[in-house]
């Protein structure tokens, strides 16, 4: 028989354990699954960053289709996806420990199954809406490509197919702006543009949402200080002021998303070392265009009468011919550089660059003061903003 002072320290022994295991437990996250005719495939787990995609563990597939990953639980909510040849799966990580997949090789996807994760369930919803979006997309390119459909037309279908999106983004946007869902929804991309449009007025309640959600929940999380710095960003341009926003407590005033590229000779310049007190023309453009070259020598006149005045040109090149665009920038007298990612470009999408030539002005205290859309404008802008 156990003595009450023996039966004593076996309970404080199994305490003890049961603390450890649940300690252990919780550091960690697991990803499992099958994946059904994937025999020899390799799966890839990745993490999602900010900046970029890191693959942190990989399982060759058995002829069961079986996976199981384990990893440290990242200090606030991360992004993660199951990678298949090129067929991806997005997933989140917060609270969840254990997040269950059951998939097939063939529509691996699409048409999946996971249980444990309400938030990666989400997710699903979310990059369906947005395959459908960019699968018209491509249908109504083809169709005007081969002159099918007029411009009108075109123009109306995309921005439907836009607006179906949207609606069902803001499900998660508006009903949870703390959740992972919708942060995800938020900065999905049709044709290589967000959905969400930082420069709209609309819009930009969207990035508002969730930024002060994010910054009351996660004020730590580099994305919470990613989305500050865009909402404030969106905020200040289309509402045309230079003040913090009380959609953001005790956030700091952000003035412009900078800018860093390499000019013709592969030096990088940076947008704010050429922004100190000047008025400064931000310009996405492609020189292989028909309308390049009248363009730029409208742009020339202008330059040519204001640069004196406190007025800069900095022009990003999306054009994918490298040399073509040295060649054709090697006598422009103001910056001049070039995005590589050319019409994929991360700085384009950011910026919410949907048609070339694409123009934002700073004014002489480093503010961006508006997306020109006629450039018609230009020049009474300029004279605005110096």
């Amino acid at each position: 028989m156990i003595s009450n002072k023996h039966f004593y320290k076996l309970f404080i022994v199994c305490f003890i354990s049961i603390i450890i295991c649940g300690c252990q437990k919780s550091n960690t996250f697991t990803a499992k699954g099958v994946v059904a005719g994937a025999a020899g495939q390799t799966l890839y787990l990745e993490n999602t960053g900010l900046s970029s995609i890191s693959a942190i563990d990989s399982v060759k597939l058995r002829s069961d289709g079986k996976f199981l990953f384990k990893q440290p639980r990242p200090k606030y909510p991360d992004f993660y996806r199951l990678k298949l040849k090129n067929q991806l799966i997005h997933f989140s990580v917060d609270s969840t420990e254990t997040i269950i997949f059951t998939a097939d090789a063939h529509n691996f996807a699409t048409s999946y199954t996971i249980e444990g994760s309400e938030n990666s369930k989400a997710f699903k919803e979310i990059t369906l809406a947005q395959l459908d979006a960019n699968q018209e997309l491509r249908k109504l390119r083809d169709s005007y490509g081969m002159n099918l459909i007029p411009d009108t037309t075109y123009q109306e279908s995309i921005m439907k197919a836009v607006k179906s999106y949207k609606e069902k983004a803001k499900k998660y946007i508006y009903g949870a702006p703390m959740s992972p869902a919708a942060y995800f929804a938020l900065f999905q991309q049709i044709d290589g543009l967000w959905f969400f449009d930082l420069y709209d007025k609309t819009d930009s309640k969207a990035f508002g949402a969730v930024a002060t959600s994010y910054k009351t929940f996660y004020p730590e999380s580099p994305r919470a200080k990613q989305l500050e710095n865009l909402a404030l960003q969106s905020l200040k341009v289309t509402r045309g002021e230079r003040q913090k926003t009380l959609d953001i407590p005790d956030a700091k005033e952000v003035n412009f998303i900078d800018v860093e590229l390499p000019d013709i000779n592969g030096k990088d310049v940076k947008l704010s070392d050429i922004a100190e007190g000047k008025a400064v023309l931000i310009n996405f453009t492609a020189y292989q265009t028909e309308w390049s070259p009248s363009f730029n020598m409208e742009l020339n006149g202008l330059y040519r009468k204001y640069k004196e005045k406190g007025f800069e040109i900095y022009q990003i090149s999306l054009d994918n011919d490298a040399h073509f665009w040295k060649n054709a920038a090697s006598h422009i007298p103001w910056i001049c550089v070039r995005d590589p990612q050319s019409i994929y470009s991360s700085i384009a999408a950011i910026y919410n660059v949907r048609q070339l030539p694409a123009l934002f002005l700073l004014n002489n205290k480093g503010i961006m003061v508006k997306r020109i859309e006629s450039v018609d404008t230009i020049e009474n802008d300029i004279k605005a903003a110096i």
